[in-house]
């Protein structure tokens, strides 16, 4: 939510980090009451942070490396800015062979939630993001408009294929909530209750040691350096879209946020958040949801009940 980085750029961590362990104490022991153990980062010039309620600060400490460990390894599958990313071999190729059970997934999931949306929300939109990035001329930007199509991806176990030659995908609508989400699941594994995962989006399971739900800032979306609002979370997760986030100066108006049936870059809202059962749902469909005309927009939201969507409306 920071905005001098594109929010929705991949997560990449060049090292491990500092870890940053927040205790009721400064002596580090086993507690029978758990502290707030907390690893904090940047992810790509933008905050990022995992706290847990932990007795013990060494062990919250070794979790906290393991979380990082993991960052690490989903970001070398999923980038776009590593040429060596299965990603970015997909892109270069038009095809990948035996991908990483979590790409699979990944993109079987970024594909079905492609149909739930009617299209709203779609992985391959990536050339037009790239044309009005460059500021491709209008003919070039209906080009890159006639590439896109979610269901020209056939994945399997053995292989992924891009049909349409010269087509190319963005996970960057979806892979932060998912790798959030990965990490919660590492930690509820690991017998952690109440945590919360702040990776671009956010994942609160349990609530804070205080014993209350976990507080999270919305970020003002005309000064997005400023929280325009506090929310409380527990057991949810929050997802927040803007174009705010990132502008292309090389073509006015245009950002990242892309309506797929137009090639253009959407300005219904200034900024869209989700509430949902998990961050790999919120960030699709805040991603959808601020991409989307004003006709198809309360058809979305109406078919997914279990979610709350928050808008800002344009100045």
């Amino acid at each position: 939510m920071k905005p001098k980085v594109n929010r929705r750029r991949f997560v990449k961590i060049a090292a491990i980090q500092s870890l940053a362990l927040v205790s009721g104490s400064s002596i580090l022991r086993a507690s029978k009451t758990p502290n707030l153990q907390s690893w904090s980062g940047i992810l790509f010039g933008s905050e990022a942070s995992i706290q847990i309620a932990h007795t013990d600060s060494r062990k919250a400490n070794t979790l906290l490396q393991r979380c990082v460990t993991e960052l690490q390894r989903l970001e070398s599958i999923f980038t776009l800015y590593d040429h060596s990313s299965e990603l970015s071999r997909l892109n270069q190729l038009g095809y990948l062979q035996s991908p990483s059970p979590e790409f699979l997934e990944l993109l079987t999931t970024a594909v079905a939630y492609g149909e739930k949306t009617d299209g709203a929300f779609d992985v391959s939109i990536h050339p037009v993001v790239e044309a009005l990035r460059t500021g491709a001329s209008p003919s070039e930007l209906e080009k890159a408009r006639q590439l896109v199509g979610f269901r020209n991806i056939q994945a399997s176990a053995n292989s992924i294929r891009l049909l349409t030659s010269g087509a190319q995908l963005t996970l960057n609508g979806i892979a932060q909530g998912f790798i959030t989400d990965k990490i919660a699941e590492l930690l509820m594994n690991e017998g952690m209750a109440d945590t919360l995962v702040q990776l671009g989006e956010k994942r609160a399971l349990g609530q804070h040691p205080a014993g209350r739900p976990w507080n999270i800032g919305l970020a003002d979306p005309f000064s997005p350096s400023e929280i325009a609002d506090v929310i409380e979370l527990s057991d949810r997760a929050l997802a927040s879209s803007g174009g705010y986030g990132t502008q292309f100066e090389t073509s006015p108006g245009a950002h990242h946020l892309v309506n797929p049936k137009t090639g253009r870059s959407s300005h219904s809202f200034a900024a869209v958040h989700v509430l949902a059962p998990t961050a790999t749902e919120a960030d699709a469909l805040s991603t959808a949801l601020s991409a989307c005309s004003p006709k198809h927009f309360e058809k979305i939201k109406g078919a997914f009940p279990d979610i709350r969507v928050i808008t800002v409306p344009r100045a």
